[in-house]
């Protein structure tokens, strides 16, 4: 499996846990992967570390894209698909040291794909910023 094919699963479950956030975290991991067929061991391993990575270090990437805000817009008005885009590429750039400029192209990549119509400009700007905030 290509690791844009894994990235784009892992982005699914991520959604998947925003709509849902009161189920067992392991449970629903362990639900996805098996309905999705997933065998391959290198991206079970990448799908359960980017749920958990984000999931450990959640209020430091909400704070992150919080930073990326206009001042009138609170994260609430985010959607669920580019939220979980956001989180995503944070947690790679910054724990997992993926180079910007791949996870950047790939998650507006996918903004396009399931994303709104200006998702992936939005999606794009905020991880500029976060890019320029970071050096």
């Amino acid at each position: 499996m290509k690791r844009s094919e894994v990235r784009e699963l892992a982005f699914k479950l991520i959604y998947s846990i925003e709509i849902q956030k009161e189920t067992d975290l392991e449970e629903q991991i362990n639900i996805y992967l098996e309905s999705q067929e997933i065998d391959d061991e290198n991206a079970i391993k990448y799908i359960k570390d980017c749920i958990h990575g984000i999931n450990k270090n959640k209020e430091d990437i909400i704070k992150v894209i919080e930073g990326t805000l206009q001042s009138d817009w609170k994260i609430d008005r985010i959607s669920k698909i580019n939220l979980s885009l956001l989180e995503l590429a944070i947690y790679e750039i910054q724990y997992k040291d993926i180079p910007y400029k791949v996870e950047i192209n790939e998650v507006v990549e996918l903004a396009k794909k399931y994303g709104e119509e200006q998702s992936s400009k939005f999606i794009n700007g905020a991880l500029a910023k976060v890019v320029k905030d970071m050096n």
